[in-house]
């Protein structure tokens, strides 16, 4: 992972600092996120896959950009769920640390 390059507040909410890597990045903090992210899911199947306990987003960006693509564009490309289920097995298994 990147190492951040500076700190800056939520876009948000305006209280929480962001972690920012990039300039391009829009700064959102981790509770405005998982705001963002507690839209119900209908389909069975993204339903199952996205039931993860609440710590696994709030310590991953990643997978919460994957869960809030989903919720915006309403289907998830092989690369996408391959890469959010191997990322999910590696929180799983204690491997990888965000």
């Amino acid at each position: 992972m990147a190492t951040p390059k500076y700190k800056q507040r939520c876009a948000v909410c305006k209280k929480n600092m962001v972690l920012m890597f990039s300039r391009k990045q829009f700064p959102l903090c981790t509770e405005c996120h998982l705001k963002r992210l507690e839209e119900p899911i209908t389909d069975p199947v993204f339903k199952e896959m996205f039931d993860l306990p609440r710590k696994f987003y709030e310590d991953s960006y990643f997978l919460r950009n994957i869960k809030e693509n989903y919720l915006r564009f309403g289907a998830l490309s092989e690369k996408q769920i391959e890469a959010f289920k191997k990322a999910v097995k590696e929180m799983k298994s204690g491997k990888r640390e965000e």
